[in-house]
Formats: C-alpha cells, structure tokens, sequence
C-alpha cells in the first residue's frame, strides 16, 4: 500500500491552515474576552504558528494569500473589538463633530455633566470608553476623525453600525498597504512576496481590522509617500505624507531623514509643502485653546501613562533609589534627546538610496518604541510593515510575544506582571543581538 505524500503536500497544508486559520479568527472576534489568557494565549499561538508555516514552508499562490488576507480581515465585520475599547472614543468624536463641537476643545466628562442629551446613546459610549480616556481632550488628528465622522453620518443612532463603516475603511486601507507595498517591492528589485510577512501577520489582522487601531491607515498613506518619494514625485509624497502625520503622528520622525534621499533643496520644497498641507488639514480645528489642549494631551504619552515599556522600565527600576526623583518626566527630553543624536549619526553617512531611507526609518522607530513608556501592541505593526524591507527579523518574533502584554489586564483592573514583561522582551532583544552581532551577513536582499 502506497503512502498518499499529496497529503503533506505544501499547497493543500496551507488550505488547511487557512480553513483552520477562518475558525480560529471567528472564534477571536464572536468568543474570546480580553481578560481570558489562556483561551488567548492558545489560539493567537495557533494562528501564528500557521501563518509563519505558510510563508516560510509552502509556495502558495499570491492570489491564495490576497484572498486568505481578504477573508480573514471580512470575518471581523460584524464583530465588536474584543481587546480594545478604543472605538467608543472613536463614535464619541465622529458623533460631537456632527453636533458642530470640537473634540480637542470639550473632555467627555465634561460634556456627560453639561449636555447629557446632546446625542444618541451618549451614556453608553461614555461608560464604554473607560475612566482614562473619558476625562482627556480628543488626541486624534484631524484625518483620524474623517472616518468617525462618516460612520458616525451614516449610523447616527447605531454603535454597531459605526463600527461596521470604520472596520470596512480599515480593511481598504490594508488593501493599499498592499498594492503600494508590493510595487516599492518590485522597484527596488526585492521579493513582492514578503509583503505577506505583514499582511497576514496575526497582530496586524487583529490589531488593525479586529480591534480598529488606525495604524492601517497611516502605513497606506505613509507608504504611497516613500512609494513616490522613490518615484521622484516628490509634491505627491508630501502630500501623502501629510495625510499620514495627519492620521498619527508618528511619520514625523522620519522627516529628518530625508534630506540625503532629496538633496537639500528638495529637501526645503518638500518639507514646505507638507508643512502647509498638514496646516490646511488641521485647519478647521485650530485656535489656542486647540495647541494648548491638543500639545498637552500628546504630553501626557511621556509624563502620565506607563505600559508595556522596556529600556524605560530597566531604567526606571535602576533609579528607584533616587529619592524624590519621577523619571518619567524626564522621558520625553530623553528620547528626543537620543533620536536626534541617532539621525544625525545616520545623515553624517550620506546614503541616498531608497533601501537606506528605509532602512533608518526602520531603525529610528525601533529605537523610539524601545524608548517608550507606552508600547501597545499595534504600535508595532509600523515595525512589522518596514522590517521587511530589511532582513532583521526580531520584529516578527516581537509581533508573537507581544501578546503577552494582554496578560496585564483582569477582568476589572490592569496589573502588570514583571514576569510577563520578560517573556515578552528578553526573546526580542537576544535574537536582535544575534542579528546585529552578524550584520554583515544582514545586508539588504
């Protein structure tokens, strides 16, 4: 009797993966609870083990993998987030522009006291939201809210139907990560193919379309820029590029490095023209009370809140002996301080091409995050997406443990765990150090 080996064959296992993959996305979106680890743990585990098969063992088809990436993305549709409660922030500001309010200028709390009534299922999307973020101004800018608002005009009495227009935004959005992704790809002479890496990745998935964090659609914009950066478009990039910052903030770190790419006086050009737009975008929200809120606000990610951070814990922990001294105030020179001395440091080598811009960004963020208080999950996927324009891996290793991170949050509280920390970190940083000690043999495809 012959063994059937069509049974081990890689096409049909990656079906298989991908049906198992379908099951296990439903069972996240429709069954799982934040505070449920185990039941997490298991089935992130599973997706991700089936995910890094697919890429790494078979040779499915790209047009398997788009439809994979596709109906993945669509099992979420009708489905609320299940580890983030960030979408009824989201409704909350689509809802008070519709009302003529601006966000930056009135904190929930507040409104909830003054104008209860104001609009549809107020109390629902106040309690929703949390204690943290209720009592703070809106810190999402300006094309962030685009989507909350057309949600929030198509379903004004509906949070479900809210979130259905939001997610269906950010699943287009990831189809131009891909598009975009795949044709910088092919200009730089790199295998298209490892776009899968990302947009399949299972954080990237559940992050992004799942529990509709709006990284999506600042990678689509910020990767058209360095598409057509590339291209020598250099007025359509600064115009995607001020649709990115405008989404978050983010992309500005990688402005300074620019300049090598364009020269200094495209550099100038290009710098003006995406002043202006991100100028015009935030346009109809400015006044004082707007900076003053709005700059305070972003402050507080290096002065208030504390989470998931690495070199910022070790270095918290290493001055806890220091009477009298709160370290975290003094995070946010900290970082500007070293992300300055690093581009400067990158610049000084003048590399001009495409792959080096990259390759900088890449590096840039990286450091930035590792110098974070706050490092959620989906702030990484920026990380995931440029990585792969690289050959460093740790950050795919990084997009697994850093599930771990959920491990904080009880049914009733969050609580840190130094234990879970290190489960999470110290894989990350032993496989950097591994890549890094041999770079040279780390160069780009």
């Amino acid at each position: 009797m012959k063994f059937n080996r069509s049974i081990l064959n890689p096409k049909i296992t990656a079906l298989v993966i991908g049906i198992l993959s379908i099951i296990l996305y439903f069972l996240w979106g429709y069954e799982l609870a934040r505070f449920e680890h185990k039941k997490l743990l298991l089935i992130y585990s599973l997706l991700f083990g089936g995910y890094y098969f697919v890429l790494k063992h078979s040779n499915t088809d790209d047009n398997w993998l788009n439809a994979f990436a596709v109906l993945f993305r669509l099992i979420f549709l009708f489905s609320l987030p299940t580890l983030s409660q960030d979408f009824y922030r989201f409704i909350w500001d689509g809802r008070l522009i519709l009302e003529g309010l601006n966000p930056y200028l009135y904190t929930p709390n507040e409104l909830i006291v003054s104008s209860p009534e104001l609009f549809s299922e107020m109390n629902t999307l106040h309690n929703g939201m949390g204690r943290l973020s209720a009592k703070y101004f809106s810190n999402y800018p300006p094309i962030h809210q685009i989507p909350f608002i057309l949600a929030s005009l198509i379903f004004k009495k509906s949070i479900f139907g809210s979130v259905v227009v939001i997610r269906i935004i950010l699943i287009i959005a990831d189809l131009g990560i891909l598009i975009y992704t795949k044709k910088l790809l092919k200009k730089l002479k790199l295998p298209t193919r490892s776009v899968y890496w990302f947009i399949l990745n299972p954080l990237v998935i559940i992050e992004l379309t799942g529990n509709l964090h709006f990284e999506g659609l600042m990678l689509c914009f910020f990767i058209m820029a360095l598409y057509f950066i590339h291209s020598k478009k250099w007025h359509i990039a600064s115009i995607t590029m001020a649709l990115s910052v405008a989404v978050k903030l983010i992309p500005v770190l990688s402005l300074p490095l620019v300049v090598n790419k364009l020269g200094w006086k495209k550099s100038i050009v290009f710098y003006i023209t995406t002043g202006c737009a991100i100028v015009i975008l935030f346009l109809p929200f400015l006044s004082l009370d707007f900076l003053e809120n709005y700059s305070a606000t972003i402050g507080l990610w290096f002065s208030n809140f504390e989470f998931n951070a690495s070199i910022y814990y070790l270095l918290k922990w290493a001055l806890t002996k220091v009477e009298g001294l709160k370290f975290i105030n003094s995070m946010g020179a900290v970082v500007a301080f070293v992300l300055t001395i690093q581009a400067s440091y990158q610049l000084l080598h003048k590399k001009k091409k495409t792959e080096d811009l990259l390759y900088m960004i890449f590096w840039i963020i990286c450091s930035y995050y590792f110098l974070s208080t706050t490092v959620h999950p989906w702030y990484i996927t920026s990380l995931l997406m440029l990585s792969i324009f690289t050959k460093f891996k740790f950050v795919i290793l990084w997009s697994y443990t850093l599930i771990f991170s959920y491990f904080a949050y009880g049914e009733f509280d969050v609580k840190e765990s130094s234990l879970w920390l290190s489960v999470e970190y110290i894989p990350v940083f032993l496989m950097l150090l591994w890549e890094l000690y041999f770079r040279k043999k780390l160069k780009h495809h």
